[in-house]
């Protein structure tokens, strides 16, 4: 720790904390948090940085779940790095992440830049000292410390470590045990198994067809259907530009170009040709299970595509669970937990020995720590977003939140090259403290979700949207969640807009 010394403190008793100073500090080890601390290298070398992690180790989401058949739901030539060639398969899992992840640390020589199980409690910022003041707890061996930065880069993720559990009707009736994919016991067995998994998103898909094939059976219990999207889990394109021996930067270049181009067309049809998209992809279902099946009770969705997460199905491995009778889905809503399983408002009953409730997650505001801005606590619902990186009132903070439609990493990245322009614009304007404010001319904008729920509504952000700030009519106070136009727009954004208080 750059020779500081931690200081043990037994409960209640105050601490004699040792401070240590970095000009960037980075809150969490996965993805977004390593992409940026390859950035700080590469474009601010002067600068000192470390990383802070909860977790025993890199990986974020990848080191926190644990349930059967975890994978990508995007693929790995746009969610892995630019800079950083994939050569596996587009749908990885997460043991592949991780390694890449491995991979990237060692390669750009990061590792000693991250410390593992730290948990930051607050984060107080002084104008006065021009630095943020982080008082953080070490999860092994309780020892509490301080740590200050003059720039704090939050890439701690967007969802609490705890699952989203609804408060279910008779649930302590159940004989069972009631698991939430994002706690999964390491010490449950499914082999032989009843299961019953309440959810149709990106988890649920995942979750069915690798439980399938060892549970006696597995049911999807859901609400309302869900959009699926089947496609090959290999690239013959890749498959054959390896056999060329293309060099894999080459290769991943131009599977990255394809895959940005499918993704822009779907997103565009979503908008353009809502209806027309909806029945492709429910024929896209259709193919794997059959003309006898009801795919227009449990596939067919109310809403346009896109308004939610379109699940990806490698290989139709969802579908195709169902149509071997491993697997089965029911379009019901629940009445009841019962000793022996679910009661549903239809009257039938689901037997099972095991509940999953694939349910999603809670959102998680900058990291639930507890901020402070000149002694007084952050409002972060009354910010207004900077390009939904920086915030009004709120100096020298950036937080990576992506794309809900297309790879998180995509905005991570534009983040990353953003946030070193400002960065060393700061340091060319011989400036330690930067501050987003509306200039007079904005001061008149409507005030708009973070996440407009007319364009994308899934049920996480629902819940949470009076959590977090407000975006605008105009920027840059848009956060339009839209890459194809913020592939352009953030880069060459003004810093000298007016939008950015310089001190």
């Amino acid at each position: 720790m750059r020779g500081a010394v931690l200081t043990k403190t037994e409960p209640g008793e105050a601490a004699d904390l040792t401070v240590e100073h970095f000009d960037v500090l980075i809150v969490g080890a996965g993805i977004s948090g390593i992409d940026a601390a390859y950035h700080l290298q590469q474009n601010c070398p002067d600068k000192s940085f470390a990383l802070l992690d909860r977790q025993t180790a890199f990986g974020g989401t990848w080191r926190l779940h644990k349930f059967p058949g975890i994978r990508s739901d995007s693929d790995l030539f746009t969610f892995g790095y630019k800079w950083k060639p994939w050569t596996g398969v587009p749908i990885a899992t997460a043991d592949e992440i991780l390694k890449y992840l491995d991979e990237v640390i060692d390669e750009q020589d990061l590792r000693r830049h991250i410390r593992y199980r730290q948990h930051i409690e607050s984060a107080a910022w002084s104008t006065d000292e021009a630095r943020w003041t982080l008082a953080v707890l070490d999860l092994e061996t309780e020892d509490r410390w301080q740590i200050t930065c003059t720039f704090l880069w939050m890439c701690q993720g967007y969802y609490k470590q705890t699952g989203y559990v609804p408060d279910y009707p008779g649930a302590d009736r159940f004989e069972g045990p009631v698991v939430h994919p994002q706690n999964w016991p390491d010490d449950l067995d499914h082999t032989g198994k009843n299961v019953v998994v309440i959810g149709s998103g990106a988890t649920a898909a995942t979750l069915i067809p690798a439980m399938a094939e060892e549970t006696a059976h597995v049911t999807m219990l859901q609400r309302s259907p869900t959009f699926f999207y089947a496609r090959p889990k290999i690239d013959e394109l890749a498959e054959q530009l390896r056999t060329l021996d293309v060099p894999e930067e080459w290769t991943h270049e131009i599977l990255r170009r394809k895959y940005l181009f499918e993704s822009e067309a779907v997103t565009r049809r979503s908008f353009e040709e809502p209806e027309v998209l909806k029945a492709e992809l429910i024929e896209g279902a259709r193919t794997y299970l059959g003309d006898d099946f009801d795919v227009d009770t449990h596939f067919t969705p109310s809403y346009r595509p896109w308004r939610q997460r379109i699940a990806l199905v490698p290989d139709g491995d969802l579908f195709q669970s169902i149509h071997d009778g491993k697997a089965s889905v029911v379009t019901d809503e629940i009445e009841t937990f019962v000793e022996t399983g679910i009661k549903l408002k239809s009257g039938k009953t689901l037997e099972a020995d095991i509940i999953v409730s694939a349910t999603g997650f809670d959102l998680s505001v900058l990291g639930e720590i507890a901020f402070e801005i000149d002694g007084a606590p952050l409002k972060f619902e009354e910010c207004w977003a900077h390009r939904g990186i920086l915030f009004s009132g709120v100096p020298n903070l950036a937080w990576v939140f992506g794309y809900l439609r297309s790879s998180w990493t995509l905005r991570a990245d534009l983040v990353s090259g953003f946030v070193c322009r400002l960065l060393n614009h700061m340091d060319e304007q011989g400036a330690s403290i930067v501050t987003p404010g509306l200039r007079e001319e904005d001061r008149d904008m409507p005030e708009c979700p973070f996440v407009d729920p007319e364009n994308f509504n899934a049920g996480y952000l629902m819940r949470s949207m009076h959590k977090m700030p407000k975006q605008g009519d105009r920027q840059p106070w848009i956060f339009s969640q839209d890459y194809f136009k913020e592939k352009d727009e953030i880069p060459a954004a003004d810093l000298e807009d007016g939008t950015l208080v310089y001190r």
